[in-house]
């Protein structure tokens, strides 16, 4: 299924239930498997059975490619510009970095659909201040 321009290839987990919190690191991981992705899950469920504290957010792709057709050159600076300078809307958006409104208003789609960015109120806005990847061979 290509829902908003995301590939099939493009899945999200949020481990603590949780969309839209406050700001922190998103993990990317590129590569692995299901049965990696299962036991993760598992792990993190183990650990909130126990009580601990479980926050991470972390947004897999099968593949480069899937990450690639996610985060393009332009979609990256998305959220770079978000970062210092929240903007009250999409259209505002698209002003402050001279682009079109249409593309602008999909590359958003794109990145909320995956947890990248956020909207409150109008606002849009970044969702996390870090993104650390990890690329399984």
């Amino acid at each position: 299924m290509n829902v908003g321009g995301l590939p099939s290839s493009a899945h999200r987990a949020c481990t603590d239930g949780k969309r839209d919190h406050g700001m922190d690191e998103l993990k990317v991981i590129v590569g692995g498997s299901a049965e990696d992705d299962a036991a993760a899950f598992l792990e993190a469920w183990h650990r909130a059975e126990r009580g601990e504290a479980v926050n991470e957010r972390v947004l897999a792709f099968e593949s480069w490619d899937g990450l690639s057709q996610v985060m393009t050159g332009e979609r990256y600076r998305l959220p770079r510009h978000l970062r210092a300078h929240p903007e009250p809307s999409v259209s505002a958006l698209a002003r402050a970095l001279s682009r079109q409104y249409r593309r602008v208003h999909v590359d958003v789609a794109a990145l909320e659909q995956v947890g990248l960015l956020g909207r409150s109120d109008g606002t849009v806005r970044v969702t996390a201040d870090r993104i650390g990847v990890e690329i399984r061979l």
